[in-house]
């Protein structure tokens, strides 16, 4: 039975430990460590998820996700995660790793024609048949994680997930690449990518449009008919996300708020805010 939920992840007690480590490993968790209400979380990391049971209901900066085992979810650094409903029998676990570990994996694997389609791809399936490589791949990466007297520890690890992804991981992206090339898929994806960067200064259409050389009517028509959202949505969809992130998770006023969105001033932000969520950014706060 699938659950509404709230996050409720038990990071081990050392917090300051995590931050400042390159990596981090998280065996074996299931749907027990959810309860009954949801928030988007932004992460500062870079998370890969192994789901080996189970299915679960996802947004990953807007974007919904109906995730069934077995499948790799890949959380990119800024990315924003809403977790909807999972379902009873749900068993993953987690690796997260830092900037610095991330770039130095993409040194190892640059030259590989599939590493972008993995690095892009949010959600993969895993074929049956590998299922198995990828729980032995995470528990020797847990094993070398644990093995604290090894000096080499950050190189193995780096060079254990190169190897596995030459070896096996590529298989699961050589479709992802062809499909890709199709133009409105393409174009999609481009436009998502210019809004996660410059949603916070650009608010008008005609700035996506002009940098991806398409027309406006062009631009919101393609977005609708591949998303079911028009382009004008995509960009107050990112806007209120992290409108949302800011006031329930952040020490910001709501004034700081709107700075931060480069809202010309406190009234037009909490009359765009309200306009679109219904009620007011003070009210949201406090729900």
């Amino acid at each position: 039975m699938n659950k509404i939920l709230k996050y409720d992840f038990a990071l081990p007690d050392e917090i300051s430990t995590i931050v400042e480590a390159d990596f981090w490993v998280l065996k074996n968790y299931n749907a027990k460590i959810f309860s009954s209400k949801s928030n988007p979380v932004k992460f500062t990391s870079n998370v890969s998820i192994l789901i080996r049971k189970g299915k679960c209901n996802i947004d990953i900066n807007l974007i919904s996700y109906a995730v069934k085992a077995p499948c790799i979810v890949n959380i990119r650094r800024t990315q924003i995660l809403q977790i909807n409903r999972v379902s009873d029998d749900l068993e993953f676990s987690v690796i997260i790793m830092s900037k610095r570990f991330c770039d130095n994996l993409f040194l190892l694997l640059q030259d590989c024609i599939y590493y972008p389609s993995a690095v892009r791809q949010q959600v993969t399936e895993i074929p049956d048949s590998l299922l198995n490589k990828f729980e032995c791949l995470y528990s020797r990466i847990n094993s070398i994680f644990e093995d604290k007297a090894n000096p080499f520890g950050y190189q193995a690890m780096s060079l254990c997930l190169a190897s596995f992804f030459f070896e096996t991981a590529y298989k699961c992206y050589m479709q992802l690449a062809n499909d890709f090339q199709k133009g409105n898929n393409r174009l999609t994806s481009k436009f998502i990518s210019l809004v996660q960067k410059h949603f916070k200064t650009e608010r008008f259409l005609e700035f996506y449009a002009n940098k991806l050389e398409v027309s406006t009517k062009h631009l919101s028509r393609t977005m609708k008919n591949v998303t079911g959202f028009t382009a004008v949505e995509w960009i107050e969809r990112y806007v209120i996300l992290e409108a949302k992130v800011l006031l329930k998770s952040s020490n910001l006023n709501v004034k700081q708020i709107s700075e931060e969105l480069n809202f010309p001033s406190q009234s037009f932000f909490g009359k765009y805010f309200k306009k679109i969520v219904g009620i007011s950014p003070k009210d949201f706060r406090s729900s």
